[in-house]
């Protein structure tokens, strides 16, 4: 399974108030592509009420606890580009948020993928900094593929 994120799937310069309505913005993108029902975005919220989903250096991926599987029509990712940041606990400030509903195992694979794309510091700035929706996806998309 390889990781491609089509432009429709990313969200520039976006303002959340909160974690919560970042979520929002991040899993409204997944149930529109038609990946997941409109009910597994208040299961993203539910997993991050119990445990935060901020990996790090900016990056935040959330995703719906293990009872929203029966949610999920088929994997997708979404990307959302806050150059703001919102904080995601203790201080903590996401720029990019990336919404991730999985089929079966796929998860785990995602998870890695965009870690991997994320953990090269100028790519995660790059992608912070992307100005146009064609730019974050081709920057995501060949990270991946590295």
């Amino acid at each position: 399974m390889s990781l491609t994120i089509a432009e429709s799937m990313v969200k520039l310069n976006a303002k959340a108030a909160d974690k919560f309505e970042a979520i929002r913005i991040a899993g409204e993108l997944l149930v529109q592509a038609g990946h997941a029902d409109p009910q597994y975005v208040e299961k993203m919220i539910e997993r991050e009420q119990t445990l935060s989903t901020y990996m790090g250096s900016g990056l935040a991926i959330p995703h719906g606890t293990n009872e929203s599987k029966s949610l999920i029509k088929s994997t997708g990712l979404s990307v959302v580009q806050l150059p703001e940041g919102v904080d995601f606990g203790d201080g903590e400030l996401a720029f990019v948020v990336v919404g991730i509903a999985a089929l079966g195992d796929d998860h785990l694979e995602l998870l890695t993928n965009v870690a991997m794309v994320c953990s090269d510091e100028e790519n995660l700035e790059k992608i912070i900094h992307a100005s146009s929706e064609a730019e974050l996806a081709r920057l995501f998309n060949e990270g991946a593929e590295e």
